[in-house]
This record gives C-alpha cells, structure tokens and sequence, in this order.
C-alpha cells in the first residue's frame, strides 16, 4: 500500500482531511456541509456511543426520542435561547412538491405552504420542555432524567468532517429537578462523567471547567466544559454540561406542587457530546501512518495476519491460530483473522496500521516451525516474537499498555506546550504554540478584543484554578486568577 497520507508537519489541515477519507472513516456527501460516516467510522462511533450509554444509565438515565421537527414558535419563547441559534437554523417551509410544468423536475408546490414554519432541530431544549410540561405535575415525578441519542441540523458555513458540519450525530440529555442544589450536582455529575470517559476511554487528558458569560451555552446559566489539546497545539471542546436554572421551566411553565402543597418552578440542565468526539480522537493520537485509537474504542483490537504460500500452509495455520482465536473472544477482545488471498501480507501490515488497529499479529511457516509469532503494537510500532503458548497473555497485557501509553503521550504533550504568561507580548507569542494560562480582568469587552487580536480565546476559567492575585494582561487591571487561552477548533 502506497503512501496515503500527507505528514502533520507539512499540512495538519491536509494530513487531517485525508486521514479520515483514506482511513475509511467519512466523506463529503452530495449536500454542502454534510458527510457520511462510513462503516470503519460508524463502528469506532458505536464503540463510543455503547460506552456513553451505559455510564448514562449507571448514573439514572433513560433514553428518549423527540421530534426532528420544532414549531418556529418554540424557539421565541426564550429569548437568549433562539438568539443564540436564530443564524444556524435550517426552516422547513412547505409540505410537498409537484413536477415542473417546463417539464423541468419537481418544483415546490406553493398551495402547499405551511401555516407555521418547523425548525430542523439545531439542539432540542424547546421540544423537550414543551413535554416535560406534561409530564411533571409532581415532586413525585422529580427528578427527570431523559437522554436523547439523534442527529442535529446547525448551518455551519465553513465545514470539517466530523469536527464540524451542519448535520452531525450527537446525544442530547435534559433533565428536571426539585431544587437547584440538585440540578447544579447534576451537571457537574455529567461533566464528570464526560471527563471520565474522555481520559479512560478515549485516553485524552481534559481539563474541566466553566465557560465565560460569553461563550455561555444560549439560555444557560453556567456552561461547564472539558477542554483537550490537539497534536497542533489547538483546543478543542469535547464535551458541555449547562446549568439551566428555571428558564427552560418559566418559558415553557413547568411547574410541580412541592410535599408541601405549594407550586414552584423545576430547574433544567442539559448536557451533550457528539461526533465531535471522532475528530479529536484522530487528532489527539494519530501519526504520519495513519490512526492509532485506543484499545478499548478500537472496531477491531486485535488483527492476525497468516503468511502462506499454498493452502496446505494456511490450513496449518489456521489450526494454531484456532485457539487463540477463541480464547481472545471469550475474554472480550475484537479480533479478527485476515485470510484474504487478494492482497499481500505487506499490503494488510499497511491497511491495518492506517486504520490503528492496536496489534497485529503475523505467523508463518518460520513460525510454525518454531512454534512463535510475531506481535506488532501500533502505537510504538514495536514488534517481538512471543512463543504461541503464551501469545494471548503478551496481547492481553499489550491492549492495556497501549491504552496508558497513548493516554500518557498524550498528557505530556500537553504539559509540554502549556505555559504561563505575564504580559500581553509574551501571551501573543506563546498561544502560537499551544495552551496558555494567563490573568484576565473578568470583562466580555477585553475578551473579545484578545480574540480580535490573536483569534485566541478563553477555552474555560478551570475548576481546579487556584486563586492568585495579578494583573489583566491586556489592561493591567485586578484578577483573582489565571484562565485558560487557547487557539480552538
């Protein structure tokens, strides 16, 4: 297999774009904006989703669905909430088509108009509240907890696979509570329950924290973040959790009658992640040779690639691999024994180490004769030669130390490019490289004037920040503590 793919340090955006086309992950549909996920990438994303999921449960959930389609209506009943969507929404107009009478296609029809124009969903707040109306009447039916798993419609102008697009896959979850202590414990909840899935899964070091009035989720009260750091040096935001407090509940009047009889209003938060998640797993850990994914997300985790001449040598190897075959699937690893006769085993090494399957093993009749096979790890490329008898031991031990490896590289990458700056030169200079933590006065004016400037925004004030006494890079005024800049995607 030739060369697919451009390196990192000649064009990020290009090794990227085409990482994820020649790794068999997505790619561009018909509609602008829009891609397809193919089944290489579907697979890595139902690995995530089948993870999410059961964390979700664990922690209360259940899973729901709402509709695609939103009355326009809604949207005006919070006003931050459709001001803050009101550029991105995709309308939907009229109800049927008719052929052309140029006999030029279909055409819509215009006696077909609706009456009330519906929103493709760009986030599902104003249905959901709509039914939760409904549904609570009680503290008894308190607490609500509803995760959504659906796709969303946001009209993106500038467009990346999977990092951004306007109709992209995500889970959405909303949730009702008594009082406010207990919304606020649930979003923090969910925000660590992304972090832990981000660093024990996806094996990417976040930092969590909470967003800046204005890069605030719209019709939120506080917006909490996990934050991780791309191999170029740039942020990306993995997961939100929002503290809604009662404007969902005052828009949408949902109230319930407390133990003591009276009326009062819920509090909300909602929470998300999406395919998002895809684009920072490729660029947190993947190399000039392709993917290099996690074990414990990866479609396939183990590849066995025999190396034979005629049959009867593949039929001696299929009944050494047998066993091992069978006791990696009873201990719930991916495996999978590539006897192709249509490509050469030089080709599969190189089709698997693009797509990051995390090991690969290769025997043949040298093998056979010495009762061995060779063990490859993608993320070092290391290879050695392990007796079959104890082969399965040395792969199970290996998806572990890929897991914390490619988790560690990954956290001292980001330890190596995150500074400190004191004044607003040395902040210009080092944003170009990475994270920087540096004192702001707490203004939106200032914000926005260092975005104008360096295209540098505030990623997250941290959770962990420890409180210290500076001065405002840009204005030299008082701060309390230092937050986190960055380039993002």
């Amino acid at each position: 297999m030739a060369k697919a793919i451009p390196s990192r340090s000649e064009d990020y955006s290009l090794w990227y774009n085409e990482l994820v086309k020649k790794a068999g992950l997505a790619e561009n549909s018909p509609v602008r904006g829009c891609m397809v996920i193919k089944p290489y990438g579907f697979a890595i994303w139902e690995k995530m989703q089948q993870t999410l999921d059961k964390m979700f449960k664990d922690t209360g959930h259940e899973n729901a669905y709402f509709p695609l389609l939103i009355p326009k209506s809604f949207l005006s009943k919070e006003a931050d909430h459709v001001e803050g969507f009101a550029k991105e929404c995709a309308v939907v107009t009229h109800y049927r088509l008719k052929n052309d009478e140029n006999g030029k296609g279909v055409v819509v029809d215009p006696e077909a108009k609706l009456e009330e124009e519906l929103i493709i969903r760009p986030t599902s707040e104003t249905v959901i509240w709509d039914a939760y109306k409904n549904w609570i009447q009680s503290y008894r039916d308190l607490p609500l907890l509803i995760n959504q798993w659906a796709n969303v419609m946001r009209w993106e102008m500038r467009t990346r696979l999977f990092l951004r697009t306007a109709e992209f896959l995500w889970q959405e979850g909303h949730t009702a509570h008594a009082t406010k202590q207990e919304a606020v414990e649930e979003t923090n909840q969910m925000l660590n329950v992304y972090a832990t899935f981000a660093e024990e899964f996806m094996a990417m070091p976040v930092i969590k924290g909470v967003k800046t009035e204005s890069e605030r989720f719209a019709g939120a009260v506080d917006t909490y973040c996990i934050e991780a750091m791309m191999q170029d040096g740039k942020a990306l935001q993995a997961g939100t959790s929002h503290f809604l407090g009662q404007n969902f509940a005052k828009a949408f009047d949902v109230k319930f009658a407390t133990k003591e009889g009276k009326e009062e209003l819920v509090w909300g938060t909602s929470w998300g992640v999406s395919t998002r998640l895809m684009g920072a797993l490729i660029m947190a850990h993947s190399d000039d040779d392709g993917l290099v994914l996690p074990p414990k997300l990866a479609p396939i985790q183990v590849v066995i690639v025999p190396i034979y001449f005629n049959d009867d040598q593949l039929k001696q190897i299929e009944e050494v691999v047998a066993p091992i075959l069978v006791q990696l699937k009873e201990m719930g690893v991916s495996v999978k024994f590539d006897t192709r006769d249509t490509h050469k085993p030089g080709w599969k090494f190189a089709e698997y180490e693009l797509k990051g399957v995390p090991v690969r093993l290769a025997i043949g009749p040298k093998d056979l004769e010495k009762g061995t096979v060779e063990i490859a790890r993608r993320d070092t490329k290391e290879k050695s030669f392990h007796s079959l008898d104890n082969a399965v031991d040395h792969v199970m031990h290996l998806l572990g130390d890929i897991q914390t490896n490619i988790y560690n590289k990954a956290k001292n990458f980001r330890e190596e490019n995150s500074r400190t700056a004191d004044t607003y030169d040395e902040f210009k200079e080092l944003v170009e490289q990475g994270f920087v933590y540096a004192h702001w006065d707490g203004t939106a004016e200032t914000e926005d004037k260092i975005k104008e400037e360096t295209k540098a925004t505030i990623r997250c004030i941290p959770l962990d920040q420890q409180k210290e006494e500076g001065k405002c890079i840009f204005t030299g005024k008082p701060s309390k503590g230092r937050v986190l800049f960055a380039k993002a995607y």
